[in-house]
């Protein structure tokens, strides 16, 4: 029997990967999930990333609306990974965005206003949990 299968159910499973729910406008604990994605990504792990509340706001322009911001060049000026280059890293390494649809009608945010450059799917809690396989780790920041 494959390692995919858990005892008991014959569940396909993933035993490893992340989904991330970013919910806070504060530019560190942005960073930090999509770094954290691309790290699982760049290893061949899935990696879901689901902008809630004001996380939404980092696909709101560029540069988006988040607090503390200008770490981003004193990141980028020490050798970090900047904003911009993991996000893209996200995206062309496959991983899944997910805008939640509650969050953007809780801060009246118009989907319009969400970076066009960047492929996402609006939804919903039902939705990331039926992403996040059995097996993979759920991570809120």
């Amino acid at each position: 029997m494959s390692d995919l299968w858990r005892r008991g159910g014959g569940i396909p499973v993933s035993d490893d990967g992340v989904s991330v729910i970013l919910r806070s406008d504060d530019y560190e604990s942005v960073h930090y999930g999509l770094a954290l994605a691309a790290a699982a990504l760049a290893v061949n792990k899935p990696a879901v990333l689901f902008f809630t509340m004001g996380g939404i706001r980092a696909l709101q322009g560029s540069p988006p609306a988040l607090q503390d911001w200008d770490r981003d060049a004193a990141n980028r000026a020490r050798g970090v990974g900047g904003f911009e280059t993991l996000l893209q890293a996200c995206v062309e390494l496959g991983a899944r965005l997910i805008v939640c649809e509650m969050g953007l009608r809780s801060l009246d945010i118009d989907r319009a206003s969400l970076r066009a450059d960047i492929p996402f799917a609006v939804a919903g809690l039902v939705t990331l949990l039926e992403e996040t396989k059995p097996g993979m780790h759920l991570v809120s920041l």
